[in-house]
């Protein structure tokens, strides 16, 4: 998995590429988000778009993500989630957990 990050209208974005399984992955996504809040970043979102796959450890690593966020007073979003994961958010009912949008632009629009 390859992580990536940039802001955009005050909204700290995450972009994830590749299969999401967990492991050394949640280290990175973990390190990044505390990097943010360090920073008095509040607004996080996990853009999905070039995600193939996902796990379930790659599930409890967004559950970790947004946890921290929701420590530290902050909020993290999820966008453009491929059909096949959203279903899986959908089935594991994590999609009454997170917020989820179809596109980066709606859930940037919705921190507003």
């Amino acid at each position: 998995m390859k992580l990536s990050t940039n802001e955009t209208s005050g909204v700290s974005i995450i972009d994830l590429e590749g299969n999401v399984l967990g492991g050394p992955d949640a280290t990175a996504l973990n390190d990044i988000l505390h990097k943010l809040i360090e920073k008095k970043k509040k607004k996080v979102l996990v853009d999905l778009s070039a995600v193939q796959s996902m796990n379930s450890s790659g599930l409890s690593m967004l559950i970790g993500a947004l946890q921290t966020m929701r420590n530290a007073g902050g909020e993290l979003k999820i966008a453009a989630a491929s059909k096949k994961i959203e279903s899986l958010l959908v089935i594991t009912k994590l999609s009454t957990v997170f917020e989820l949008y179809p596109t980066a632009k709606e859930a940037i629009e919705s921190f507003k």
